[in-house]
């Protein structure tokens, strides 16, 4: 269900945006990839193209949308499961979908149009997946995606909202076959949104220190996981001064990655870029400070009893 940036360039028909706001968020992403590039087997271009907006609200991006549904607030999932049960030609109660905001004409001729393309793509962002449902929306986008491919070419992929987020999941995915919200304490991978993400974590208060890398939790988390931050030993590995650092009990300034420090950074295609820094820093490395931890971590005594050879047999 996944492709390249490139592929959609070259093959895509029809676009559906959901939950996003490209035109202020990813401003590249209309003109690069999506809407105007001419492509192999979509050579008008724009003229060759059908784009959807599916929004709470009309953004600058609606201006470029041909057809712009506005659905409720929060029934992002209701409406995902219309258009499953739509696509599988099973009835649909109009009182439920009239629930949402839109009728059953518009979504039944959204569908009629996914059926019909040659190349159709999903692209939803953080007003889909970190909204009321998050990871049962994300799924119920992902399964739409699934079950159009009975019918033609369809994929979905995520509008990441920060730099290299998807470097972080395609490296937990290869190390622990999970993408994000793993628990490590038994000494294995467990994989469960909702309990194990870090937002759930920190608003929940199950955790008693945190470490951060790359990120500014600080500025976007809910003012709960702020909070708990702020009330337990938070340590930060940042190049510049953030929202979280301030209120970190430690912050070790770090050479910039891609600046001063080499380093891979992961398109939202999952295409790995390798960075070569162009400055010199006197500071360490991200890894470097990780690498010292972990040697002073593994010197220390285990907290808990370690069967000894004689006890093993």
């Amino acid at each position: 269900m996944t492709c390249t940036l490139g592929e959609v360039k070259n093959r895509a028909d029809f676009i559906i945006y959901w939950g996003g706001n490209p035109a202020e968020c990813h401003p590249r992403h209309f003109t690069r990839y999506t809407l105007t590039q001419k492509g192999k087997f979509v050579p008008n271009g724009r003229k060759g193209r059908t784009m959807v907006l599916v929004d709470i609200r009309p953004t600058p991006s609606a201006k470029a949308a041909d057809i712009f549904l506005q659905l409720r607030p929060g029934k992002d999932f209701e409406v995902l499961t219309i258009l499953r049960a739509l696509v599988k030609g099973q009835r649909v109660n109009p009182e439920s979908v009239a629930e949402t905001g839109l009728t059953l004409e518009q979504l039944q001729d959204l569908v009629d149009r996914m059926k019909a393309a040659k190349f159709g793509v999903l692209f939803f962002g953080m007003g889909l997946s970190m909204t009321r449902g998050k990871h049962m929306n994300s799924a119920a986008a992902l399964t739409l995606a699934a079950e159009l491919n009975a019918f033609t070419k369809f994929v979905a992929m995520p509008m990441r909202g920060h730099g290299n987020v998807t470097g972080a999941d395609v490296v937990l995915r290869y190390t622990t076959a999970y993408p994000f919200g793993i628990n490590l304490c038994r000494g294995y991978p467990r994989f469960n949104p909702g309990e194990f993400s870090t937002i759930d974590l920190l608003v929940r208060g199950d955790n008693d220190a945190t470490l951060v890398l790359g990120a500014d939790p600080g500025a976007t988390m809910p003012q709960p996981a702020i909070e708990h931050l702020r009330r337990t030993p938070t340590i930060v590995l940042d190049p510049k001064v953030t929202h979280t650092s301030r209120l970190a009990r430690v912050h070790i300034t770090t050479a910039a990655t891609g600046i001063s420090a080499p380093g891979t950074v992961y398109r939202m295609d999952e295409i790995p870029l390798p960075l070569r820094p162009a400055l010199q820093s006197p500071y360490p490395t991200d890894e470097d400070v990780l690498r010292r931890i972990v040697t002073a971590v593994k010197a220390k005594e285990p907290w808990y009893p370690v069967a000894t050879p004689m006890q093993q047999t």
